[in-house]
């Protein structure tokens, strides 16, 4: 769109919303742009490539497949961009395309080079050595071989199934009667994708310590070299490596559901067989195996991308593995909160804690620890009546789970936990922890019809000589203590008595038929959420028009929702300064004359993945924060159960709009603008200006109080 003129009173024009799958698309480029950053270490810049792959391959399992099936079936609703699913196909198209074709060039030009002058080589197998093709042919024949199953396709053979996220092997055959045939080699995805070749000592550096060098050749490189070994007595003609992705966005009909676990299961095993909605391949492929891929897979020429360089971007996460410390992140050791610090950190100490004042954890610059000890503290204490939660991303091997299972199993607590089932690609892990928490006795709850259960909530029910006091955690992240330590977050402990009361509602309303319209403190969606929110941003415009300078700060991970984007451009109309920080998906334009001119988008890009939600409002100096799980998406403020929890803590305020927030808005490395075209302009530091990149100023202020306390 060329300078479109904007018609200020027409705040539902489609050319006012961008769409939300392009968004999504023009993150991937901001990412892509830290791995092009020499600033950032070398095998980071190759961790961020790694991002971009797997990111795309969920893109086009969810939302590509998503908009197949709408495109399918006909039944869909237009967004606010007004593009019909056939239109952002087309467009997606277009610019995934050139976002893969960039990625590859990053790789080739950029990645390849540095790594070999840092003496890690990522060869092809016609650049290997006569020694290490030895090696390597070795490896093929104790390792690789063995695991390998070659799938005939002719008359007596059906076409084998493709499984999602495959990287396979296409090989054409000649036996002796002169008639070829096709067959399929899945590359084993339990095997490194990067096969080690050999290590050997590099120069000396000037600490005295001598490099080791690190050569890799890529698996299906290795396979192919190696095909007679598998067709003996036949002719291999040709191979191709080739990558498919399928549809994993699968409606769950939960209504028609008698079993909720039944039904997930099921469900994540059709996924395996959903629609092809991206196919890659080398653009050397022949004819004849192409026509042959076409027919089988049932894709059409817009869903093939052709690549030179790897397939599969998201198998260069092995590489960062690798023990090249002086090529990584400087590691750094999360903080304890100094409320926190008494020893031992455990029952009535943390409880006292918690009742002197709310305490405030960001993390990962402070650590996920006294989380974890809250809940270990409370499985063990004698004054523990009860204990609630919300899981809805735990990973495996979940200290959080073990604590409430020893909890219910070891001190007979009254535990129970709303496991949700439908967090997309965590299913399986939460079916699991759900089918042990219940085999222990644990009371656990699946979530409601037609909704996902998305709060961070953990409630302890504690009994205090004639009373009893419930102690909460809140939080923006999930309880997950790996990505606790990659995911930037913030979760708040209080007793605050009114947040207590309204977390038993919730936990009544999740667990039972209690239905509550209104809650004292807490804003929940679908309940109260929405309407409270957009109370408040009008609030803020009367405050504008009372001569009070209205200013919003809202911090998220997307901004979708097309009520709360009007509402946003009534309030810069009405001259409120808006200040967003958006990481990934933004459908506002900045920056338009008479709409939006009062409002600045930035997204800020690191080393950690920035997942907080924080919502600011000035109120004419009475300021008011919420934080918690929701972002200004239709899901999450309708068909989610959410919820954001208040600020009230003066110095706390203090410090997430100071310490926390300034510094977001004052980052002049790590941040991009927005422009009114949804494209994005990195910023730099001007002469004169201090350099400030928020997370190392984070993770600087946690060192130095660490320093000042020993």
């Amino acid at each position: 769109m060329d300078n479109p003129v904007f018609d200020p009173q027409n705040l539902d024009s489609p050319d006012l919303y961008l769409n939300r799958e392009l968004s999504l698309l023009e993150f991937q480029f901001r990412v892509l742009d830290e791995a092009r950053d020499p600033t950032n270490p070398l095998l980071e810049r190759v961790k961020f490539l790694a991002i971009v792959g797997s990111n795309l391959e969920e893109f086009f399992m969810v939302r590509v497949g998503g908009l197949k099936m709408q495109k399918e079936t006909g039944v869909f609703e237009l967004p606010p961009d007004g593009l019909t699913p056939s239109q952002q196909l087309a467009e997606i198209r277009k610019v995934a395309q050139k976002l893969m074709e960039k990625a590859e060039t990053v790789w080739r030009e950029e990645l390849l080079p540095a790594l070999k002058e840092n003496g890690i080589y990522v060869l092809d197998y016609h650049e290997l050595t006569p020694k290490q093709r030895e090696n390597v042919n070795a490896y093929f024949h104790e390792i690789i071989y063995p695991v390998l199953t070659p799938l005939a396709y002719d008359p007596g053979h059906p076409f084998p199934h493709i499984s999602n996220l495959s990287l396979n092997l296409a090989v054409m055959v000649r036996g002796k009667n002169n008639v070829k045939r096709f067959a399929r080699i899945k590359v084993p995805p339990s095997l490194p994708q990067l096969v080690p070749i050999k290590r050997s000592s590099g120069s000396t550096r000037k600490d005295g310590t001598s490099p080791k060098k690190h050569y890799f050749v890529w698996i299906d490189q290795v396979i192919q070299a190696n095909l007679a070994h598998l067709f003996p007595g036949m002719e291999v003609l040709e191979s191709h490596t080739f990558h498919v992705t399928r549809n994993s966005d699968m409606e769950i009909q939960e209504l028609e559901a008698l079993d909720l676990l039944d039904l997930i299961e099921e469900s994540v095993r059709k996924r395996r067989f959903g629609a092809v909605t991206r196919l890659m391949i080398h653009p050397n492929m022949s004819p004849e195996i192409r026509k042959i891929l076409i027919e089988n897979l049932k894709v059409e020429p817009s869903e093939i991308y052709e690549l030179n360089g790897p397939l599969v971007l998201s198998n260069l996460f092995e590489l960062p593995r690798i023990d090249r410390y002086d090529l990584k992140d400087k590691p750094f050791f999360p903080a304890i909160p100094e409320a926190l610090k008494k020893e031992p950190l455990e029952d009535e100490n943390l409880f006292h804690a918690i009742r002197q004042k709310d305490i405030l954890l960001h993390h990962p610059y402070d650590s996920f620890n006294p989380v974890i000890d809250f809940l270990r503290a409370a499985s063990r204490d004698p004054h523990v009546l009860a204990i609630k939660q919300t899981l809805y991303r735990v990973g495996k091997d979940s200290p959080v789970v073990h604590a409430l299972l020893e909890a219910q199993r070891d001190y007979g607590k009254q535990v129970a936990v709303l496991v949700e089932l439908k967090a997309r690609f965590d299913e399986e892990s939460n079916i699991g922890w759900a089918k042990i928490l219940e085999q222990e006795g644990v009371h656990v709850i699946y979530g409601l019809l037609g909704l996902k259960t998305h709060s961070k909530v953990a409630l302890v029910v504690r009994r205090e000589g004639n009373h009893i006091r419930r102690y909460i955690h809140l939080s923006t992240g999930n309880y997950n203590h790996i990505t606790a330590n990659i995911y930037e977050d913030i979760g708040m402990f209080t007793c605050d008595e009114e947040i207590g009361a309204d977390a038993t509602d919730l936990f009544n309303y999740l667990t039972g038929y209690a239905s509550r319209d209104t809650y004292r403190k807490l804003l929940v969606a679908p309940i109260n959420l929405r309407q409270r929110f957009e109370a408040l941003i009008r609030q803020e415009i009367a405050h504008q028009k009372s001569g009070k300078q209205g200013y919003l700060l809202f911090k998220m991970n997307a901004l979708v929702d097309k009520p709360m984007i009007r509402l946003l451009y009534e309030a810069s109309q009405a001259g409120v300064k808006i200040d967003l920080i958006v990481r990934g998906i933004c459908c506002l334009r900045p920056g338009i004359p008479g709409i939006s001119e009062n409002i600045t988008v930035r997204s800020i890009v690191g080393r950690f993945l920035e997942h907080s939600r924080i919502y600011y409002f000035h109120n004419a100096g009475e300021e008011i924060i919420y934080m918690g799980s929701a972002d200004l998406m239709p899901r999450n403020l309708n068909q989610r159960v959410e919820v954001l929890f208040p600020v009230e803590d003066p110095q706390m305020i203090r410090t997430i709009r100071d310490e926390i927030l300034e510094t977001y808005l004052k980052d002049n490395v790590k941040a991009r603008i927005m422009q009114p075209d949804g494209s994005y302009k990195r910023l730099k530091p001007q002469p004169g200006e201090p350099i400030i990149n928020a997370q190392e100023t984070f993770i600087a202020r946690r060192r130095e109080a660490q320093g000042e306390h020993g």
